[in-house]
């Protein structure tokens, strides 16, 4: 039988989120703060992280959190962490760090203490960052307890501030004729809450980008373009390869089947279904044996994601 998660928490426990949430919001920088971000060609940039929670299907308790890091701009993987951890906050939206980011920042911090060397200069999160309802997604959480820029990609455009998934919504996404191109997303209030991305040119599906911490929305968007191989950047797209394949060598076989965060929460998410061949153990060396990216395209599907 499935074990399950917390119930809801008490209305105390949310006003306490949400004061946790302006707390650390105050802390947010919306600009870029390292010398590689003010370079056209990202000089400087050598380490790209990315990290991911995939859980076991029927099973709301149990989930695999990972960390993994990229070599840049070849986008090799050189560090990879992957656990089995037991999740005791509920899924609510607007709330997904209080269940997440607690296991997303320890795997942070593991790194630091054993290879400090492979620490990624910034993190790229399968998650929103200020595009939130507010102002704080995931990708803000783990940027600002992390003390890392981080970058939130999200595959589905959360509808906050007047932004609409509709005809005029669509007519621009539309316009994105090659990777790229993209057009800012700008709220009633007038913030510019993030961008739309086409990130690849075979895929017409936009991901939407936006600024987590400790990094411009501009350098945002050229990042997470240049990370992608397909569709999602390669970072977010290995971090989910490897903790659903965890899972299931966890699981001793086959097991049951993984589901990704936005699946678990009733919204299936795209993203690859195999994992690689031979992957790497769980916080393993750039001399550990890696598989590298995957060559074959994703499998695309519907996906919404309240982070």
């Amino acid at each position: 039988m499935a074990r399950e998660a917390a119930a809801r928490p008490p209305e105390e426990t949310l006003a306490l989120w949400k004061r946790e949430q302006a707390l650390l919001k105050a802390r947010v920088v919306d600009r870029d703060t390292e010398a590689w971000q003010r370079d056209p060609a990202f000089s400087g940039l050598h380490r790209v992280g990315g990290v991911d929670v995939s859980y076991v299907k029927g099973d709301s308790a149990r989930a695999c959190a990972s960390l993994v890091v990229l070599s840049y701009p070849e986008l090799e993987v050189v560090y990879e962490d992957c656990r089995m951890v037991c999740l005791t906050a509920p899924y609510l939206p607007g709330f997904l760090a209080f269940r997440e980011a607690p296991f997303l920042v320890d795997a942070v911090q593991r790194l630091r203490e054993r290879e400090p060397g492979l620490l990624p200069q910034v993190l790229l999160v399968d998650g929103n960052g200020v595009l939130h309802p507010r102002g704080f997604g995931v990708a803000c959480h783990l940027g600002v307890l992390a003390d890392l820029p981080c970058v939130g990609v999200a595959k589905q455009l959360l509808q906050v501030d007047g932004l609409e998934n509709d005809a005029l919504h669509r007519s621009k996404v539309r316009l994105l004729r090659a990777g790229g191109d993209s057009f800012p997303l700008t709220g009633d209030s007038g913030a510019v809450l993030g961008a739309a991305l086409r990130s690849h040119e075979g895929s017409t599906k936009p991901l939407y980008v936006s600024v987590g911490h400790r990094v411009s929305l501009e350098v945002a968007v050229r990042l997470t373009h240049s990370c992608c191989r397909f569709r999602v950047p390669e970072p977010v797209r290995q971090a989910d390869i490897r903790s659903r394949d965890h899972i299931r060598r966890s699981l001793g076989g086959p097991g049951p089947q993984q589901e990704s965060r936005s699946q678990e929460a009733q919204r299936p998410e795209v993203g690859p279904e195999q994992s690689p061949e031979e992957p790497p153990g769980e916080g393993r060396s750039p001399k550990a044996r890696s598989p590298g990216p995957r060559t074959h395209a994703e499998a695309p599907g519907p996906g919404a994601q309240e982070q």
